[in-house]
């Protein structure tokens, strides 16, 4: 049975919180600091722990020839759909109540001609282009096509597993070569790339969490002293990386190191980060990615009548209200959607075999949640 790696959930809630803050501080009007400038790499931070994960919670079994494509999509399905779903009507309902009461925010939010591109996760593949509707739902559309391929992420890594060091070295040089190849031709970073090519941007994160696998597996950290330093250091050069305005594959190369030193706090017993608060913050952390901008539009509008503000700009103390709130925001969601929806979902089971009934291991579930 896969181990419970607490503290890469805890992780999830300080990344997303991190996107967050690139999302809502241009509504404070005094600039993008250096370090939340960054902050839209929290989304390869993401990728690369998703590689881990999955990894950690599938791979053996396709080495071993135990691995079920079907079921195992439907169980990624379930973990990303119920609320991506839900965040797609709630924005349409927002967009209707808001012409009800005189405000016209359809023209930022709705855009039809994209809308079967969300429907199908394919907003990231270059199928939709002409945006709108939930912004930060790109990366879950990126998610679905790694999900897809795992099975080709997972035969070129498995028959690595005796060779780590040369996995994580394969992967970081994809994760350098591809960023600096991909700038060089389309003239913008990957890192920045979106619903044009999304798709792209996870390929190298993800194969990178998939190697890091392969190294904490072969037990390279041992002492819990060493993980502890492991991620404090990572998280340093991390955010010296970010003031100094290093190149992103850097900063991503970082991010493996972090997600080792993280996994190798639990393979050590270290107690760091496993408190329950931060395990159910982190558990919460995909509801609050998927419900900031939802929940910037609402707070918005309704601090600018109830407070009669002028332009987009938000006064400091409002703006602490809206960071603070997503939180809360995401717990709904999360309890109401996100939770029901995924163990109903993975109650039935696959409907490509109705007859079997998907049962999901405690650890599994845990692990999975991505």
């Amino acid at each position: 049975m896969p181990q419970n790696l607490k503290p890469l959930t805890a992780m999830r809630f300080f990344a997303a919180m991190w996107v967050v803050a690139y999302h809502f501080t241009p509504s404070l009007g005094l600039g993008m600091p250096s370090l939340i400038g960054k902050g839209y790499l929290g989304v390869e931070l993401f990728f690369v722990l998703s590689g881990f994960i999955l990894s950690h919670v599938y791979m053996e079994a396709f080495g071993d020839r135990r691995f079920r494509y079907s079921d195992f999509l439907w169980a990624r399905l379930a973990r990303i759909y119920p609320v991506h779903l839900v965040t797609l009507a709630g924005l349409g309902s927002l967009v209707a109540m808001a012409a009800l009461v005189g405000l016209n925010a359809g023209d930022q939010v709705i855009r039809w001609s994209s809308l079967p591109a969300h429907l199908t996760l394919t907003q990231a593949w270059g199928l939709g282009q002409a945006g709108g509707w939930n912004h930060p739902s790109w990366s879950i559309s990126a998610e679905w096509f790694a999900y897809l391929s795992f099975p080709a992420f997972a035969s070129l890594i498995w028959p690595l597993r005796h060779r780590p060091w040369l996995a994580v070295t394969l992967a970081a040089a994809a994760v350098v070569g591809l960023n600096l190849g991909f700038e060089a031709v389309a003239g913008f970073p990957l890192t920045k790339a979106t619903i044009a090519w999304g798709a792209l941007r996870i390929v190298p994160c993800f194969a990178l969490g998939c190697a890091i696998w392969l190294l904490w597996r072969s037990g390279l950290v041992r002492s819990s002293k060493v993980a502890v330093a492991g991620v404090f250091g990572s998280v340093a050069a991390a955010t010296v990386c970010a003031l100094m305005g290093a190149p992103d594959f850097l900063m991503i190369c970082i991010f493996g190191a972090l997600i080792l030193a993280l996994a190798s706090l639990a393979s050590t017993g270290s107690k760091l980060l496993t408190a329950p608060l931060w395990v159910y913050l982190g558990e919460v952390s995909f509801a609050v990615y998927m419900v900031c901008v939802p929940w910037q539009l609402v707070f918005g509008h309704a601090a600018s009548k109830l407070f009669a503000l002028r332009g987009e700009t938000l006064p400091a103390p409002l703006w602490v209200g809206m960071y603070i709130g997503v939180v809360p925001a995401a717990m709904l969601l999360h309890h109401l959607v996100e939770r029901p929806a995924r163990e109903a979902m993975r109650r039935h089971g696959t409907p490509f075999a109705p007859k079997r009934v998907a049962r999901v291991r405690p650890a599994d579930a845990a692990l999975a949640r991505l």
